[in-house]
């Protein structure tokens, strides 16, 4: 790898980047799993298996995921795991809105901490990894009937 190459890869994975990464947790056993999902991105091959509980009213109130993907698609998992909790499937589909738009150059902000993804955004080819935790939790709130 040139220095250059070298360069470009640590201004990409800051130290943010990789903190998240580290801090996915590991995939466990739900009390009860009403949704599962598992999504794979086409475009770098990434994959999420993601189960989901559910409270009486559709919120989350518990998930599990298996990830296979980036620094960046880790750091994406962590972060919606972080957020996800209490959250209806309405606002999971509002903030997976949300990244989509800030990844393809919208100026609003995403929310759910997701601005530390920032180096990411001029890489397109990062964007299915960083999507797809949020595609599978909305697949999954949608395989137990609410969405």
């Amino acid at each position: 790898m040139s220095e250059v190459e070298m360069a470009s890869r640590s201004a990409l994975y800051t130290t943010e980047i990789l903190r998240l990464a580290a801090s996915l947790n590991e995939p466990h056993q739900l009390e009860r799993e009403d949704g599962r999902a598992e999504l794979r991105s086409p475009t770098c091959g990434s994959r999420v298996s993601l189960a989901v509980q559910l409270d009486g009213e559709g919120r989350v109130a518990a998930l599990s995921q298996q990830v296979h993907a980036c620094a960046f698609g880790q750091s994406s998992a962590a972060l919606m795991e972080q957020g996800a909790v209490g959250r209806s499937a309405a606002e999971v589909g509002q903030a997976l809105a949300g990244l989509t738009g800030w990844l393809g150059g919208s100026e609003a902000e995403p929310g759910w901490g997701l601005a530390a993804l920032a180096p990411a955004r001029s890489r397109k080819s990062r964007h299915g990894a960083i999507l797809l935790p949020f595609r599978a939790l909305v697949a999954a709130i949608e395989a137990a009937g609410h969405g």
